[in-house]
């Protein structure tokens, strides 16, 4: 098979016909032999049923049907899973990214002989403080995980086969899908797009802040030496501050006072401490995760043309 396309599907039901004209149209022409997968990643309104009635009538359509909401990560790496094409165009079906984009990523993708090809947002969408949050978080991870992560990019990426058969190679159950498509490495080019504001994002800022943390344990294990060398200059100039007492005590005769210095030291000693636990809290939950070896998503049917399967 020449091109597989996959989308996730979650509050998607206003969308998933005029995306699937829209891909449909820019697929035909560049092959006719192509599919694209719908995953249903536990969506509350009728994604299902309209990706159904799709599949129903256009043999090329595929819907995996997850057991529940794992999450836009997760889902994106089952549906990748369900590719036979020698190229896997992945997009996002809220149509703010344009299914249009399927055209000059092909074009670049044979031009620059890569492996990916994927949209960076001209500029990033959403108002003043989630373009500086955003800013701010790419440049956190860069900074801890000391490499050069890529910004402000989209969902929208067109991939050869032996990348996408590298990237599934990656089985940790803490996805962060911007880390992962970084690290397999190959030729990737960027593509400067732009990305739409169609709804309202399902993104919460808890959300949000969670994937930032998990981005960033998954992805550094800086934070754990910072927390050593916190601890080592505390304790340096303690013994520093402790060592000018003494001779202003023993030497000088003036005495050591001052409730309030006290009291502040012990709270701000005290929350650096329950800081450092939160974040050494963090990895061992990530390697208690790790240790149980879940899937990361569970397939509770699958349909395409010889009708569905599963239970």
């Amino acid at each position: 098979m020449d091109l597989s396309i996959v989308t996730t599907m979650y509050h998607s039901a206003p969308y998933l016909r005029e995306f699937y004209e829209r891909v449909k149209k820019e697929a035909e022409r560049i092959t006719f032999d192509y599919e694209i997968i719908f995953v249903n990643d536990g969506s509350p309104d009728d994604s299902l049923q309209v990706a159904v009635s799709i599949q129903e009538n256009d043999p090329r359509v595929c819907v995996v049907d997850l057991s529940r909401n794992f999450g836009h990560h997760r889902a994106i790496m089952t549906g990748l899973e369900y590719t036979s094409g020698e190229r896997v165009f992945l997009i996002d079906c809220d149509l703010e990214e344009e299914p249009e984009l399927l055209g000059p990523f092909y074009d670049r993708f044979i031009q620059e002989d890569c492996d990916v090809v994927y949209g960076v947002q001209k500029r990033r969408k959403g108002g003043l403080f989630e373009r500086l949050s955003g800013g701010a978080f790419y440049r956190v991870l860069s900074f801890l995980s000391g490499d050069d992560m890529p910004r402000n990019i989209m969902t929208a990426r067109l991939m050869s086969r032996r990348y996408v058969k590298s990237l599934l190679e990656h089985r940790e159950r803490e996805i962060y899908l911007g880390g992962l498509w970084h690290l397999t490495g190959y030729k990737q080019v960027p593509v400067e797009a732009t990305k739409h504001s169609t709804s309202e994002s399902t993104y919460s800022l808890r959300k949000k802040t969670a994937m930032a943390v998990n981005a960033i344990t998954s992805f550094s294990d800086r934070p754990l030496i910072y927390i050593f060398y916190t601890g080592a200059a505390l304790s340096f100039f303690s013994a520093l501050f402790i060592l000018y007492f003494m001779v202003r005590k023993l030497f000088l005769g003036i005495e050591v006072g001052g409730w309030t210095s006290l009291i502040v030291s012990v709270w701000f000693l005290g929350g650096l401490t329950i800081l450092f636990i939160g974040i050494i809290g963090i990895y061992l939950s990530k390697v208690f995760i790790e240790t149980k070896k879940r899937p990361y998503t569970i397939v509770r049917a699958v349909y395409r043309k010889q009708g569905p399967e599963g239970s």
